[in-house]
C-alpha cells in the first residue's frame, strides 16, 4: 500500500516487535497482531479502522473539551462485519468525556495583507505568533506557499494553519496528477471551505487568504503585466466555511490599521517597486499601534512566473528610524518657533 510505503509502518511495528520479544529468531514470524495493545486486536491488518455508525456522522463535530453525550454501545449495529462485538471496545470514543476549560484565553493575532494590481498579486505579514500576552515566536512564517504560483496568508491557530496547508497542498497535488493541470484558485478555495465547513463551531480557528495566479507560464499582457479581467486571483477562506472573492483583503487583529494605509494607497496602476513599499508601510503601522503584531515582515510577489519571496526585514530598525525622524521634525520645529 502507498500508504504504508510513504508511513513505514510495517517497520516501525516489526521493530517495536524485535524490542519486545528479542529472543525469536530472525526470519520467523510472530503469530501476534501487529495491534494487540488496542481493543481492535483481532483485526488482520494494521489497516483496519474503526468505522463509525451513520448515527454518528450526522452529529456535529468533536470540540476539543466540549463533548457532550453520545449514544450508547448498544446502538451499534452487530451486522456490519467491520463493528463487531468482538472488534469494538467496550464503549464508543468519547462518550464519557467531560468539559475541560482552558488554563488560560488562547488570544492571538496577526496582521496579513493582499492585494491585486497591474503587476499580480502582492502579499505580505508579519512575524509574530502569540499567545494571550506571550510572545509565542517572533520568527514564525504566515505566508505559506502551496505550489509554484498559489501562496496562501494564515492567521489563527498556528498549527491549525499549518496543518490544513499541508492538506491543501496535498489534495492540489493528487488533482494535478490525476489531471496533468493545476486547479484554479477558486476551485482551492471552494475545495478549502468545503473541507473546513464540517468543523464550523469547534476550536478550529483559521483564516487564509489565498493568492494565486492561474494563467501558465506567460501573463497575456505585455512586460509581465495584465487586464482587469487577468488571470490572478485573490479568496478569503476562514474555518466556518466563508469564501469570499475581491482585490484587497487584510485579516487579523492588526488588519484596522493596515487599511489605512492600503485604501488610500492601493490602485490597479501601481508598479511592483511601489506596491512593495505600500505593503511594506501597511505592515509596519500595524505593528507599531497592535500589540499582538511585531518583529519582522514577509513579502511575496505572485506573477505569471510564480512567486518571488523578498528578504525578511525586522521593522525594529524601521521604528527607531522613524523615532529619529520625529526627533529631527520636533527639533526644527522648535528651532523655527525660537527664530521668529
Amino acid at each position: 500500500m502507498a500508504l504504508q510505503d510513504i508511513c513505514n509502518f510495517q517497520s516501525v511495528f516489526e521493530d517495536r516487535l524485535t524490542t519486545e520479544y528479542p529472543a525469536v529468531p530472525h526470519g520467523k514470524k510472530i503469530a501476534s497482531s501487529y495491534v494487540s495493545g488496542l481493543p481492535f486486536s483481532n483485526n488482520k491488518s494494521l489497516f483496519h479502522f474503526y468505522i463509525p455508525v451513520a448515527e454518528y456522522l450526522d452529529e456535529s463535530p468533536i470540540q476539543f473539551g466540549q463533548i457532550s453525550t453520545v449514544q450508547n454501545c448498544s446502538a451499534v449495529s452487530s451486522e456490519d462485519p467491520f463493528l463487531t462485538s468482538s472488534s469494538l471496545p467496550t464503549c464508543l470514543p468519547f462518550a464519557s468525556s467531560q468539559s475541560v476549560p482552558l488554563p488560560f484565553p488562547m488570544a492571538h493575532g496577526t496582521t496579513t495583507l493582499a492585494f491585486m494590481f497591474q503587476g499580480g498579486v502582492m502579499a505580505a505579514a508579519d512575524t509574530r505568533s502569540s499567545c494571550s500576552g506571550l510572545v509565542a515566536c517572533p520568527a514564525s512564517q504566515k505566508i505559506l506557499p502551496i505550489h509554484s504560483h498559489l501562496v496562501g496568508l494564515t492567521s489563527g491557530t498556528s498549527a491549525d494553519c499549518a496543518l490544513w496547508k499541508r492538506i491543501l497542498a496535498r489534495e492540489l497535488r493528487l488533482y494535478q496528477l490525476r489531471h496533468g493541470r493545476r486547479l484554479s484558485t477558486s476551485g482551492a478555495a471552494k475545495l478549502l471551505s468545503h473541507m473546513l465547513h464540517p468543523f464550523k463551531g469547534t476550536e478550529l480557528c483559521v483564516a487564509a487568504t489565498l493568492c494565486g495566479w492561474d494563467g501558465g507560464e506567460t501573463g497575456p499582457g505585455s512586460r509581465g503585466e495584465t487586464t482587469k479581467n487577468q488571470m490572478t486571483e485573490l479568496f478569503y477562506v476562514c474555518s466556518d466555511g466563508t469564501r469570499l472573492r475581491g482585490m484587497l483583503f487584510s485579516v487579523g487583529s492588526g488588519s484596522p490599521y493596515a487599511y489605512s494605509i492600503l485604501d488610500q494607497g492601493v490602485h490597479w496602476g501601481l508598479s511592483v517597486d511601489e506596491a512593495k513599499s505600500i505593503a511594506r508601510e501597511a505592515v509596519y503601522r500595524a505593528t507599531y499601534r497592535d500589540a499582538y503584531s511585531g518583529n519582522c515582515v514577509d513579502m511575496y510577489h505572485i506573477t505569471s512566473k510564480g512567486w518571488t519571496r523578498r528578504n525578511r526585514e525586522d521593522l525594529k530598525e524601521e521604528y527607531y528610524r522613524e523615532k529619529e525622524r520625529r526627533k529631527h521634525e520636533k527639533t526644527e520645529r522648535r528651532d523655527v518657533t525660537f527664530s521668529d
